[in-house]
């Protein structure tokens, strides 16, 4: 899994996806030759996003790059970006105008959060947690395999997609911003109508490890059952473990989706972890091969 290995190593919180960018175009420039078609690539209209066309488009495939992180402040303070984890002692990572930093997270009582590094780091500086990735027989565990893997799914698919989209996102775990952009340019330049966004979910009482790719049917927005009954339709027919969600929390770029003036149909789909947003996130390896199978089954029938 070297392709997601170099994913996680990648500096890119929200706002500082442009390190996610340039490796991507780098990658997608070396292998593209490899795959079964030749995307276009729009990458200078949409800041640090990329949109890659595959023939006749008529879904498109979201996966975003950012992750959660920290923004130093001033007297050995951060601030969180995103919703991480916290706890004293976990590693932390980034560079500043003076070098590398490698420190620890430091969580006071009245849970305001600071780092150890023996020197001032350069106000506005992101920190991430320390890159890592384990892999054993039947998991993988590591940072960010919130949305990594999603990014990993992604350029799988991309391998063998010969009509649709795939489009890399940013600033999904702060807020969002970039969908609105990119959906009005997908929705007025390709007529795309319909979207499966890449991201991973949550091991819950009624979602476990090891039982395949989920399938929400709703988080905390609700997307259109015509379209959720296409998916499981032909969820069904594929023969592919799949597990059904409902949660009545929680979001991702469908909600930017959702909520965007144009008629596009949503439907979130991805692996379950646990440890979510921390730096053991554990994902099911049986659970990331069936999301990679039930994207390329979807979006060649969609």
């Amino acid at each position: 899994m070297q392709l997601l290995q170099d994913l996680i190593n990648v500096h890119a919180p929200s706002g500082s996806e442009y390190s996610m960018k340039e490796f991507l175009l780098d990658y997608i420039k070396k292998e593209s030759k490899n795959w079964k078609v030749k995307p276009e690539i729009i990458a200078d209209d949409f800041h640090d996003s990329i949109i890659l066309i595959f023939g006749e488009p008529r879904t498109a495939i979201f996966a975003h790059m950012d992750s959660i992180g920290f923004t130093a402040r001033y007297e050995n303070q951060l601030v969180p970006i995103g919703s991480p984890h916290v706890e004293n002692g976990i590693e932390l990572s980034g560079t500043d105008s003076m070098g590398p930093i490698e420190c620890k997270l430091k969580v006071e009582d009245d849970h305001r959060l600071f780092h150890d590094f023996p020197r001032a780091i350069d106000r506005g500086t992101t920190l991430v947690f320390k890159p890592h990735l384990k892999v054993s027989k039947s998991y993988i565990e590591g940072t960010y395999l919130d949305n990594r893997l999603g990014m990993y799914n992604a350029l799988k698919v991309a391998e063998s997609i010969e009509d649709g989209a795939i489009v890399f996102s940013c600033f999904e775990e702060h807020g969002g911003g970039s969908i609105p952009m990119l959906i009005q340019f997908l929705y007025n330049e390709y007529r795309i109508r319909q979207a499966l966004i890449s991201d991973i979910t949550w091991v819950t009482d009624g979602v476990p490890h090891g039982e395949g790719v989920v399938i929400s049917l709703r988080d905390k927005n609700i997307p259109r059952k015509v379209f959720i009954d296409k998916v499981l339709q032909l969820a069904n027919e594929s023969g592919i473990p799949f597990q059904m969600e409902v949660e009545g929390g929680g979001s991702s770029d469908g909600r930017e989706v959702h909520h965007s003036p144009y008629p596009v149909d949503w439907c979130f789909i991805g692996a379950p972890e646990s440890n979510v947003h921390s730096p053991r996130e554990r994902v099911h390896l049986d659970d990331v091969q069936a999301m990679i199978e039930m994207y390329k089954y979807l979006v060649s029938r969609l």
